[in-house]
C-alpha cells in the first residue's frame, strides 16, 4: 500500500510541475488520460531514480564532496529530463523541454512537493 500511495503522490508532483513551470508540458485534454498518464510517468521517475540515482552516486560521489551536494541538483534535472526522454519512447504526452531551467526546476518542485506530501500522508508504518 506504501508505493501506490509514493506512486500517487509523485503523480500529484508531477501534476503540480506541470502547473507551475512553463517548460513542462502534459499535451492531453481528458481527465483519465491525464492521470493514466502521469501516473505512467511516475513510475518511470521512480524507476530511474530508484535504478540510476544510486549508480551515479557511487561513480560521482567526490563531485558531491567537492561541490558539497549541489551536483544532485544537476543530477536531479538530468534524470528529470531522461524520465521525459524515456515517456516520450512509450508515447506519453509529457514533455520537458529543456534541461534550464524546466528540467532543474522541475526536478526540485517534485521533490519538494513530494517531500512534503510524504510528511503529511501517514503510510502505515507510524
Amino acid at each position: 500500500m506504501g508505493i501506490l500511495i509514493r506512486l500517487v503522490i509523485t503523480a500529484v508532483s508531477l501534476w503540480i510541475a506541470t502547473l507551475l513551470i512553463s517548460g513542462i508540458e502534459l499535451t492531453t485534454d481528458s481527465l483519465p488520460a491525464k492521470v493514466g498518464t502521469l501516473l505512467a510517468v511516475a513510475v518511470i521517475f521512480g524507476l530511474v531514480n530508484g535504478i540510476l540515482r544510486p549508480i551515479i552516486k557511487a561513480i560521482g560521489c567526490g563531485f558531491y564532496v567537492l561541490t558539497l551536494g549541489l551536483i544532485a541538483i544537476v543530477v536531479n534535472g538530468a534524470l528529470f529530463l531522461l524520465t521525459s526522454w524515456i515517456a516520450g519512447r512509450f508515447d506519453l504526452p509529457f514533455h520537458v523541454d529543456s534541461f534550464w531551467p524546466s528540467a532543474v526546476l522541475g526536478a526540485l518542485l517534485v521533490g519538494v512537493v513530494s517531500w512534503l506530501l510524504n510528511a503529511l500522508v501517514p503510510d502505515g508504518d507510524d
